[in-house]
């Protein structure tokens, strides 16, 4: 990138074949949505009901949104210049409250949940734009489009943080869905018109490897439910079991994105002269599922974990099996997108997933938490053996 006056420094600056390393700063930031998913995680299990589910889907919505429309500045601006720095660290505060508030989002705290999130939201993208030197005249454009739909957006926020009940729920639904639709209609604004495809080029594996990280993030929660929950019970035989059930369900899952999902999705995004729609189909709407299946997992490796025995209910069985169905749907439209190709592994595995969902009131919990994990194990081993025996094509066909 050029660097034309002193705000336009804070503008990354690439060497030629080389990519924008993940910086010390970009992980602190990072250590924020640990605390984020983990509240999310708590807030499903604390609300375990429909319209509790329904809460903790728009709170999810909101943490990954914020999260990734920084991840996106920030390959754009340099995290190792001073002002960007500080703008990750006031994001960082206003995150901690974020995150502080996801319990009590819905009841009293709303307000408090709605000023933090559009204060990320609405400020770190006007600094971006106020960063962005006037030469630029289409970064500029670009960034007053985001802002507008951001503030738009954002007025619902604070709106719906002062309403109560099912009117909460309503303007927030609201606005996740302005936030949601934006991209797909490239930000269009009157007199400014839609962005184009040169609007979004991003450094690839910059992005590749800082969406590959919030997966850690999430994998990470998920041993720490598990090994917080089983430090809390009674070490008998089938607590360990359940325990052992969680511990190799993550590590599958693991296997599934990172054996080949990531390096593919990196190379192919690194090489690309539309990086821009691939970050924006492939790792901003596509990673989504598969974090929000690993949070699920999680919860049902706690409840799992403290009820391994008797029969499993409809929303023990609800999350264990929704966890890693949702975890793989997500899994094989990334990879559909970066391959070119649907892995039958991974077909195979949802079907699967679908057929247990038949049994599992007769089943413990323990037992069933320990087919789904096996069948996640069968989907990552049969990915590997498959893919080692013949090269990773590129154009549209059903394999692996």
């Amino acid at each position: 990138m050029v660097v034309e006056n002193s705000r336009g420094a804070l503008f990354r600056v690439l060497e030629p074949n080389q990519h924008s390393r993940v910086t010390f700063v970009e992980l602190f930031f990072d250590l924020v949505f640990v605390y984020a998913v983990t509240q999310i995680s708590h807030h499903l299990i604390g609300h375990f009901t429909p319209s509790g589910a329904a809460q903790t889907g728009v709170l999810f919505l909101a943490v990954w949104w914020v999260w990734v429309y920084t991840a996106w500045v920030t390959n754009w601006l340099d995290p190792e210049k001073a002002l960007v720095r500080g703008l990750l660290f006031a994001l960082m505060l206003a995150g901690l409250v974020l995150s502080m508030t996801i319990p009590r989002a819905f009841e009293d705290r709303g307000l408090w949940f709605a000023i933090a999130y559009a204060v990320m939201q609405v400020g770190r993208t006007a600094f971006w734009l106020v960063a962005t030197p006037p030469q630029r005249s289409a970064v500029r454009r670009n960034a007053a489009r985001i802002l507008s739909w951001l503030s738009a957006s954002g007025l619902l926020w604070l709106v719906g943080g002062l309403a109560e009940g099912p009117s909460r729920m309503a303007l927030w639904s609201a606005a996740l869905t302005l936030e949601y639709i934006s991209p797909a209609v490239r930000f269009w604004v009157p007199g400014l018109g839609p962005s184009t495809v040169e609007d979004w080029m991003v450094e690839g594996g910059h992005m590749a490897e800082r969406c590959a990280l919030f997966i850690i993030i999430a994998l990470g929660e998920s041993i720490v439910v598990t090994g917080a929950t089983f430090a809390e019970l009674d070490w008998t035989g089938a607590s360990i079991a359940a325990f052992a059930c969680a511990f190799i369900g993550t590590v599958a899952m693991w296997a599934v994105y990172f054996n080949r999902g990531a390096e593919a999705g990196s190379e192919m995004i690194s090489q690309s002269t539309q990086s821009g729609l691939i970050a924006r189909s492939a790792y901003t709407y596509l990673h989504m599922p598969i974090v929000a299946g690993i949070i699920v997992s999680a919860v049902a490796d706690e409840i799992v974990l403290k009820h391994p025995l008797g029969h499993t209910d409809v929303k023990t069985a609800a999350v264990t099996i929704g966890g890693p169905f949702i975890f793989l749907v997500g899994t094989i439209l990334f990879k559909r997108e970066v391959r070119g190709f649907l892995q039958l592994s991974h077909g195979a595995g949802l079907l699967a997933l679908a057929g247990l969902g038949w049994f599992a009131t007769e089943l413990s919990p323990l037992i069933f938490s320990a087919l789904t994990s096996a069948l996640l194990v069968i989907v990552a081993l049969w990915e590997t053996l498959s893919l080692r025996v013949k090269p990773e094509p590129h154009a549209s066909a059903t394999s692996a």
